[in-house]
């Protein structure tokens, strides 16, 4: 019995941790290491849109963005116009999809991402401050540094490209509203796809 409500408390806390930060929030500051070394913290981007994208190149629902090049179109269009995009990885060491700098930028140049950096999170830290579940998983944060999207990329939950051109581009929509000085009309959604894999 005791054990059990250990458990039941463990969980609880797990749960109130990966609702650590939600949507008109300031977004947690962090920093880390990118695929080359170089780190990022987060509070170096004030003043600049920032997309966050849990991804894991094994996983199917990411193989779909990025096998139909939706992520990397979406990367493409919007650090042209000056908008950071941070890809995540958040696998730890042993895990399906845990890569180390070499294994990122090795995943990078067969995708042909566009992203600004891909970051290394494997202790999982940034991840579940976030309250980062699945892969893909996606946050826009505004200028100011504050949470102003959360969830899913799209509208359609499924790991089937074709999929894609019917879908509401959840986060396509929200960084157009925020650079028109818009409010984003949709602001969280529920993500789908794989676990992350903490």
């Amino acid at each position: 019995m005791y054990r059990t409500l250990a458990m039941v408390a463990l969980s609880l806390v797990s749960s109130a941790a990966m609702a650590a930060v939600s949507v008109g929030d300031k977004a947690p500051d962090f920093s880390l290491v990118d695929a080359n070394g170089t780190t990022h913290q987060l509070s170096d981007f004030a003043g600049k849109t920032v997309v966050l994208e849990w991804t894991n190149h094994g996983c199917p629902f990411v193989k779909k963005h990025y096998g139909a090049e939706n992520m990397q179109g979406q990367q493409a269009k919007w650090t042209g116009d000056d908008v950071i995009w941070l890809s995540i990885n958040s696998g730890a060491p042993g895990k399906q999809g845990h890569v180390d700098g070499a294994g990122a930028k090795a995943v990078m140049s067969e995708q042909g991402s566009k992203q600004t950096a891909y970051l290394l999170d494997a202790n999982g830290e940034v991840g579940r401050s976030y309250g980062a579940k699945t892969t893909p998983h996606m946050y826009v944060i505004d200028g100011e540094g504050t949470l102003r999207y959360a969830g899913a990329i799209d509208s359609i939950p499924s790991a089937d490209q074709s999929d894609i051109a019917k879908a509401t581009q959840y986060v396509d929509v929200a960084l157009t509203q925020l650079a028109a000085g818009e409010a984003v009309s949709t602001a969280v959604t529920q993500p789908y796809g794989c676990s992350v894999k903490y």
